[in-house]
């Protein structure tokens, strides 16, 4: 799913995002060093999964997707702890959302239908509303290309980091992870939110890119040596125009091992407006082939901007000055702001409401294959998100 704005509406504004929407009215010629940060909502997320051996390949893009369904608040149905069975239970988290990308939460069990290899299985868990831990990986692109674009990344950053690892008794963690021709941890996985965001305010762009190898990377070192995920959800939040100049893994490769750790990515796209961007392509495919979405907060046209004769259309079209507006000052960094923290609260409330289904495969042979998986709500104008599949392993395999 490509998003542009990724604006929910049912959530009140953090106070400082407020305030750079009144900025942004009523100051056009303000500095943007003067809208200080972005706040999101942020929360924690079920996902009950299974780890895949690192001798099992995945297919570069197997078919099967998903397709309509909904999430509800509440607890399990049939059972009150999590589900433990690797080999004969399959889960499912599953993300249900409006067209307008707002989360759908009042479904039942009888409302979903999911099919494996195009069978259907009965559904034999059904959660709604839990909220186990979760662990991300913050991948920021820091190539040259990013030099206009990391102060924002790191104000995103900040903040999502701050809302993810909130409370002394977080059991969220968070890694820093950064690329250009080449991928550096910058900070392991930790529940320190200070600390983390230490190293955020430290980072420089500069250098070639290569971010195939650093979603490759992320999911082998980080992700896949989690062990079983029985009890968290693993994702990835890239922040990247999706460019690669450097990789020795290709794309194929990056969401085949994106899949065989079981990880979700979510994409941010940072190209500015008035870019025919190649990368927009790459940037969705990462996110729809593992379920999760992409988004593209910094593409919206500053339709307010011209509203205040602050761009002309002919700045508009020039892509120099849009891109040194969009960086450096003016009303227009205000808006980009804005649309970079919707992007990050819709995430975030995804995370946060979901459903996770359970069920026993119709074929039971543990064979090493790819089982595709689709996910169907009996709901009309919704669309769902969920894993593609597994791979069929037998825990002694493991």
């Amino acid at each position: 799913m490509r998003v542009l704005s990724g604006r929910p509406a049912s959530k009140p504004r953090p106070l400082a995002i407020e305030a750079s929407r009144r900025a942004a009215a009523a100051a056009p010629t303000r500095s943007a060093w003067g809208l200080i940060s972005l706040s999101i909502a942020a929360g924690l997320v079920f996902w009950t999964s299974r780890a895949l051996p690192q001798e099992a390949k995945a297919p570069a893009n197997p078919p099967g997707g998903t397709e309509g369904a909904a999430t509800a608040q509440g607890t399990p149905t049939e059972t009150q702890q999590p589900i433990r069975k690797l080999v004969e239970v399959v889960n499912v988290p599953v993300s249900v959302l409006t067209r307008q990308g707002q989360p759908v939460i009042d479904l039942a069990k009888t409302d979903f239908q999911v099919f494996e290899n195009g069978q259907l299985q009965t559904i034999k868990y059904f959660y709604r509303g839990t909220r186990p831990p979760l662990r991300v990986g913050l991948v920021l692109d820091t190539s040259n290309s990013a030099r206009m674009q990391i102060s924002f990344e790191k104000d995103a950053a900040t903040e999502f980091i701050f809302n993810m690892l909130q409370g002394t008794d977080s059991k969220n963690q968070v890694f820093l992870q950064t690329f250009d021709s080449t991928s550096s941890i910058i900070q392991d996985f930790t529940n320190d939110p200070q600390g983390l965001n230490e190293k955020v305010r430290g980072l420089k762009a500069g250098g070639g890119k290569a971010l195939y190898d650093a979603i490759f990377f992320a999911c082998q070192e980080k992700m896949l040596k989690l062990g079983q995920p029985e009890n968290m959800r693993r994702v990835l939040v890239v922040v990247s125009d999706g460019l690669d100049f450097h990789s020795e893994h290709t794309l194929d490769e990056a969401v085949s091992m994106a899949r065989r750790a079981e990880t979700v990515i979510y994409t941010i796209g940072n190209a500015a407006y008035g870019y025919d961007n190649p990368g927009d392509k790459v940037m969705s495919r990462l996110s729809e082939e593992t379920g999760g979405a992409a988004y593209f907060p910094l593409e919206v046209s500053p339709g307010a901007d011209l509203g205040t004769g602050y761009l002309s259309h002919g700045q508009i079209g020039d892509t120099s000055q849009n891109k040194g507006l969009g960086a450096s000052t003016g009303i227009y960094s205000a808006q980009r702001l804005i649309h970079l923290a919707d992007s990050l609260e819709a995430i975030s409330n995804e995370l946060i409401e979901q459903y996770s289904l359970g069920y026993t495969p119709t074929n039971p042979s543990m064979d090493g294959t790819y089982r595709n998986i689709r996910v169907v709500a009996m709901r009309k104008n919704v669309q769902v998100r969920a894993k593609p599949g597994y791979f069929a392993m037998s825990e002694e395999a493991r």
